[in-house]
């Protein structure tokens, strides 16, 4: 069952339901593409730099992303990663990159990514679409270490769709995330 499912046992506010709290620890954003269209060849240099916030533009992505304006209603117009995936990966292959070396917009800490695949939520205001897992590639096993691409099948991040233009902040504390009733999404 998707947690996106089991939203009647949360508190109703307006039409989402509150279901837990995130953590938003670190947001990113690349002007380039280091692995994509780099098959068979080197990577590409292209810096990823943290940021306090993220402009997230609705159906474009996020402003000044490599992604931004990509293709028409793209599904990884923002991606999300979660920190804990990250730390697993650092015990698992004892490598300490930083989580970065995964190029995701958003890390997180305090949900489950894949639960929000099909689910409609908002953070800070911004509402979201979680289409699908991001699926790590080969790239992955030199980005940051060899076994990465295996250790990280479903359990990649989220890749989302921007709904709703708006501003997301680096928190220091955990915020509200609201996921939006199934029934609500099928009837929209």
């Amino acid at each position: 069952m998707k947690w996106c499912d089991a939203v009647m046992l949360a508190r109703q506010i307006d039409e989402y339901l509150v279901m837990t709290q995130i953590e938003l620890l670190h947001c990113y954003l690349s002007p380039g593409h280091n692995y994509v269209g780099h098959h068979g060849g080197p990577a590409g240099v292209h810096p990823i730099w943290e940021m306090g916030s993220l402009e997230c533009v609705a159906g474009r992505g996020v402003k000044g992303d490599r992604y931004f304006d990509h293709k028409e209603n793209y599904k990884g117009q923002v991606t999300f990663f979660a920190i804990e995936e990250y730390e697993a990966l650092c015990r698992q292959t004892g490598v300490n990159k930083p989580p970065y070396a995964f190029r995701r917009n958003i890390i997180t800490r305090g949900v489950d990514l894949n639960s929000l695949i099909g689910c409609e939520f908002e953070i800070q205001g911004v509402r979201f679409h979680g289409v699908e897992s991001c699926k790590p590639c080969y790239w992955m096993d030199e980005a940051f270490a060899p076994g990465t691409e295996a250790a990280l099948r479903g359990r990649g991040g989220l890749r989302a769709r921007i709904l709703t233009s708006g501003t997301l902040q680096r928190t220091v504390a955990p915020v509200e995330l609201r996921v939006r009733r199934v029934e609500e999404l099928a009837a929209a």
